[in-house]
């Protein structure tokens, strides 16, 4: 199953454990929830194409994301092992 996933601007490690609703009018606005927490190790990293291991809480094994030129910044996320 692939999965759109579009770079956001990096957040400062503070944010890390926050989770509420950010509200209407504000940049962010909505329901911030920690979806998986864990450590990835890095195989590949180009431009183009990026290949981690990861090991968190939920997902876990061989991923790949591929540019997606269709959305800006966008990238594809898939299971690759």
């Amino acid at each position: 199953m692939k999965r759109l996933a579009v770079a956001v601007d990096d957040h400062p490690l503070d944010y890390a454990e926050f989770e509420g609703v950010i509200p209407e009018r504000e940049y962010g606005a909505g329901k911030v929830e920690i979806w998986d927490r864990g450590v990835y190790e890095e195989e590949k990293w180009g431009d183009d194409e990026v290949i981690v291991m990861l090991k968190g809480e939920k997902l876990r094994g061989r991923y790949c994301l591929i540019k997606f030129e269709k959305v800006k910044d966008g990238w594809l996320l898939f299971r690759c092992d």
